[in-house]
C-alpha cells in the first residue's frame, strides 16, 4: 500500500516539512499560548498517547509536548510528576490536570466548539461517541495478542479467537460508519475524534497484516496519510527505545512468544 510505504521511506526534508506543517510546542517547563501541554508516552508503543497527540495536531490545537519513556527506571517517578494515576497521557490545561484520553478529547471539543471535533450531525454524534466508549473500554484480545508497535511487522500473528473477534466487530463499526457517514472519506465524512481514536488500531492492522476488504483498506490508507498520524508514525520509527514484551506477538494458541 502506497502510504505504507511512504511511512517507511520518509526522508529527513520530509519529516522536518512535516514538523513545520502540524509541529506542536515543546517544553517541559514553559507554556504555548493555548497554555496546554501534553504528556505522552513512546511514539511507536502508547496507543493512548497516540489519540489525544493525533486528536489535538489534527485539529490545530497548539500544545507543549512532554515525552517520557516508558520501561524505564525513572519512568513511574517521571510520570507521577504530571499524574497521580500513573498513566499517560495527560493534559494540562487551565490549573487543572485531565488523566484520560476519552476525557481529554471531550474538554478539547467543548473549549474549541468551532472546531467541530464530533460530527455535527447529532446522530452521527451519538454513535461516534459510542464508537470510542467501546474502543475505550473494550477490545481486550486486540490490545493483548496485538499490542501497538508501529516500527515491527508481524503478519498473521497474534490472531487468537478474542483478537479475531475483536478485528471482526471492528469492522462492522467502521463498515457501518463509512456507509451511512463516511462513503469515500472518513468515519463520519470529516476526520473527527472517531478517526483519532481507531488511528492506533489502523497501524496494528498494518503491523499485523490484517486484511480488509477494499472499502475498509481504503479507509486505512487515508488514515495513514493524514498529515497528523503520517507525523506520529514517522517520529515513532525515528525513536530508538526497545521494549522487549511488544516486539512479539501472541501465537494463536494464546501462548505469547515474548520473553
Amino acid at each position: 500500500m502506497e502510504s505504507h510505504q511512504a511511512i517507511e521511506t520518509l526522508d529527513r526534508e520530509q519529516v522536518e516539512q512535516l514538523d513545520a506543517e502540524t509541529a506542536p510546542l515543546r517544553s517541559d517547563k514553559s507554556t504555548g499560548p493555548s497554555g496546554f501541554k501534553l504528556v505522552i508516552a513512546n511514539k511507536n508503543y502508547s496507543s493512548w498517547s497516540m489519540r489525544a497527540w493525533v486528536a489535538m495536531t489534527a485539529f490545530g490545537i497548539p500544545f507543549e509536548e512532554v515525552r517520557i519513556a516508558l520501561d524505564k527506571a525513572d519512568t513511574s517517578a517521571k510520570i507521577a510528576q504530571y499524574a497521580k494515576s500513573g498513566r499517560l497521557p495527560v493534559l494540562l490545561a487551565d490549573q487543572i490536570t485531565i488523566w484520560d484520553s476519552l476525557a481529554i478529547c471531550e474538554y478539547l471539543a467543548e473549549r474549541f466548539p468551532e472546531k467541530a471535533m464530533w460530527p455535527t450531525d447529532t446522530t452521527a454524534r451519538a454513535l461516534a461517541r459510542c464508537m470510542c466508549a467501546e474502543m475505550h473500554s473494550g477490545f481486550g484480545g486486540l490490545r493483548t495478542a496485538m499490542p501497538m508497535n508501529i516500527r515491527a511487522r508481524f503478519p498473521g500473528e497474534g490472531r487468537t479467537p478474542e483478537a479475531q473477534g475483536d478485528i471482526g466487530r471492528i469492522c462492522e463499526i467502521w463498515e457501518e460508519c463509512l456507509s451511512h457517514f463516511g462513503h469515500h472519506d472518513f468515519l463520519f465524512g470529516d476526520f473527527s475524534i472517531a478517526d483519532a481514536y481507531f488511528a492506533p488500531v489502523v497501524t496494528r492492522f498494518q503491523t499485523y497484516d490484517v486484511f480488509l476488504g477494499a472499502a475498509l483498506q481504503g479507509y486505512m490508507e487515508r488514515v495513514l496519510a493524514h498529515p497528523a498520524v503520517l507525523k506520529w508514525t514517522s517520529q515513532a520509527l525515528a525513536e530508538t527505545e526497545v521494549i522487549s514484551k511488544y516486539e512479539a506477538p501472541i501465537e494463536t494458541n494464546g501462548k505469547s512468544k515474548r520473553r
